[in-house]
């Protein structure tokens, strides 16, 4: 399959939407409509009201929002309310209690939220100790008069506003930090848009011997599975999983977004970030307009995967301002990962080392989602993202930028 930068959408050819209304705006056909036919997309062309979308991971939650939507609740209730499932899951070592830790052992979480009704918008960042770090970025909206408040005034801002203050950091995930320190020593340098990065390197040696930072060295040999083992307590499936981790370093998160009967819009993404990140290391997901963007006069957008990559495109706007000027959502989603392809020269080798997805719907209820890849985090599984139509939570195959296996697979 070509690359969708091969078939370039110009602005150029969109001329008069500026001054459309919304329903005209999704209505009419558009030039970007004969490219939309040449994309293998599954995304709904015709928007239902209410309706929500999330990350795949929150195919489960959203049910606890949609109950909120169709007895008339606020649309950020509903999507807060159906990311709190996920963040109170400690299954879920990407996302709130029971998240993976920075390499010190830390969990810090990372959340944002944005009303489209009000056009306001809360943040939070660096959080340790603070499990629902999506409904404190709602109080940092609400009860302040700022936008966003980070690391330990954070905290204490939480705690001031009845918020309980626990240790997120479980076993299980503890015990998945203690393998990983066992295995590596990388740092997370260079960067890959680094002139110095050579492809996956090894890690600085450490008492004579060579680990990698990925899935050979010390994760191939006896000794590393010999105290992988004991670490773990000899239970397989969290040995896999540390393995899985270890070589791959989770980017999870949940985006959520959720249009109401009347088409009032809004959204939210919270995160654990990065597993093994440096300390007060800060991704996409709580800053506004990059891991989550929202115009009550047009849609909501936002994000998961290497949101270092999605801050330098400032991924949600671009997605809300292509909506604005007649895209659909899956194909404004596509540009979006066309501006992020294009930071590498469309270098596979490079853009394999990392997976992104996006995730928009508009005022009509209109959805899409597209994935820099055709597989999702696991080589062998379509990328998907999930939807909520008022009858059950499902998921749906996101369109590819690459139609192929990537994602540091």
């Amino acid at each position: 399959m070509s690359l969708w930068s091969r078939r370039r959408f110009f602005l150029s050819s969109l001329a008069g939407t500026a001054a459309a209304g919304a329903t005209n705006l999704f209505g009419a056909a558009k030039p970007s409509d004969v490219f939309a036919a040449d994309v293998a997309s599954p995304q709904a062309t015709k928007g239902t009201r209410p309706i929500m979308i999330s990350s795949a991971n929150g195919v489960h939650a959203l049910q606890k929002g949609m109950d909120i939507l169709q007895s008339g609740g606020d649309t950020l209730d509903a999507a807060v309310a159906a990311v709190t499932v996920v963040e109170d899951d400690p299954n879920d070592d990407s996302v709130g209690y029971g998240g993976l830790p920075n390499e010190e052992g830390e969990v810090e979480l990372d959340a944002s939220v944005m009303h489209g009704p009000t056009h306001r918008a809360g943040s939070v960042a660096s959080v340790r100790r603070i499990k629902n770090v999506s409904r404190l970025a709602k109080a940092v909206m609400e009860r302040t008069n700022h936008t966003m408040i980070v690391g330990d005034g954070a905290r204490r801002f939480a705690v001031a506003e009845g918020f309980e203050e626990i240790n997120l950091l479980t076993d299980h995930s503890r015990k998945i930090w203690l393998a990983w320190k066992a295995s590596t020593s990388f740092n997370w340098r260079p960067g890959i848009d680094s002139p110095e990065w050579a492809g996956r390197s090894a890690a600085a040696p450490k008492e004579g011997k060579t680990e990698l930072a990925g899935r050979h060295g010390a994760l191939d040999s006896s000794e590393f599975r010999e105290r992988l083992a004991d670490i773990c307590g000899h239970d397989e499936a969290l040995m896999a999983r540390a393995i899985q981790v270890i070589s791959d370093p989770p980017t999870g998160t949940i985006n959520c977004l959720a249009v109401n009967q009347k088409g009032e819009i809004s959204g939210t993404t919270t995160t654990s970030g990065l597993s093994w990140k440096i300390p007060g290391r800060v991704g996409d997901s709580p800053i506004i307009g990059a891991g989550l963007y929202v115009d009550g006069d047009v849609g909501g957008a936002g994000s998961t995967g290497k949101g270092e990559e999605n801050i330098k495109i400032s991924g949600g706007h671009t997605i809300v301002e292509m909506m604005r000027k007649g895209m659909s959502p899956s194909n404004a989603c596509l540009e979006a990962l066309h501006r992020v392809a294009r930071n590498y020269n469309n270098d596979k080798k490079k853009l394999a080392t990392f997976h992104i997805y996006f995730y928009a719907l508009n005022t009509d209820g209109v959805h899409g989602s597209a994935s820099l890849w055709r597989n999702g985090y696991e080589a062998g599984k379509r990328a998907k993202y999930a939807v909520h139509d008022g009858t059950e939570g499902k998921l749906m195959d996101c369109a590819a930028y690459f139609d192929e296996i990537g994602g540091d697979q």
